[in-house]
């Protein structure tokens, strides 16, 4: 009992295992697999229903009723007493673009060029990149590469900015919305499973570690048919 009254509830004091992030991907709902037909709106409207609940925390009206806009290209330093309530940045669904659900509600997958996100794990005092921006690359993971001819990333060209960090953990940072990365998945070899392998990029950034495919990079398989 006296060695709780020494830790703080607001950070944690050790941190050893904190680096580097993990990295998870939405819609998730049967495993690493997003299997549909384009022709049969059945097997895709769960992905595209989970991308919206998933998102309704992003609406843009949303984020500004909570959140503050932040200067972008920079760490958002917040001092104070630790128990202090932290400010949030805003991450408006608007910033993905033909990944928001707003122009196409399908998110692409009426199309067979479904929208995949990508939200990095939160640590609690983490400084992603190190000054640097971390990006975000899509490739096969294993088979002929031309499977995966064409992938869009939003916002801008697939980074996280870094006004989003660092976090500052659920009980002060109480409005915090993880950043995402959108990949558009434009040109994919059709009626075939394709694994893909989506890593992050940037200094202090470990996506190699081949008994975890979370750390630092995510594979899934698309399967798309007609």
């Amino acid at each position: 009992y006296v060695m709780l009254l020494t830790l703080s509830p607001y950070t944690p004091r050790y941190r050893d295992r904190v680096s580097p992030p993990g990295v998870m991907i939405r819609p998730y709902l049967n495993g690493f697999t997003i299997a549909f037909n384009v022709s049969q709106p059945s097997t895709w409207q769960p992905y595209v229903d989970s991308m919206h609940h998933f998102l309704a925390a992003y609406d843009d009206k949303v984020q500004e009723e909570k959140n503050i806009e932040c200067v972008s290209g920079q760490y958002f330093i917040q001092g104070g007493n630790e128990s202090e309530e932290k400010k949030a940045c805003q991450f408006k669904r608007s910033l993905l673009q033909n990944c928001s659900g707003i122009e196409d509600p399908t998110f692409g997958y009426s199309k067979g060029q479904p929208c995949i996100l990508l939200k990095m794990n939160r640590i609690i005092g983490y400084r992603p990149g190190a000054g640097v921006p971390v990006s975000v690359d899509c490739k096969v993971q294993k088979g002929n590469e031309s499977d995966l001819r064409s992938v869009d990333f939003y916002p801008g060209n697939g980074t996280f900015d870094l006004m989003y960090y660092p976090y500052y953990g659920k009980i002060t940072h109480v409005n915090y919305t993880s950043p995402l990365v959108a990949m558009h998945f434009t040109d994919v070899k059709k009626n075939y499973s394709v694994p893909i392998q989506c890593s992050l990029n940037g200094k202090g950034i470990i996506n190699d570690v081949n008994r975890d495919r979370f750390v630092g990079r995510i594979i899934f398989t698309l399967s798309i048919g007609k």
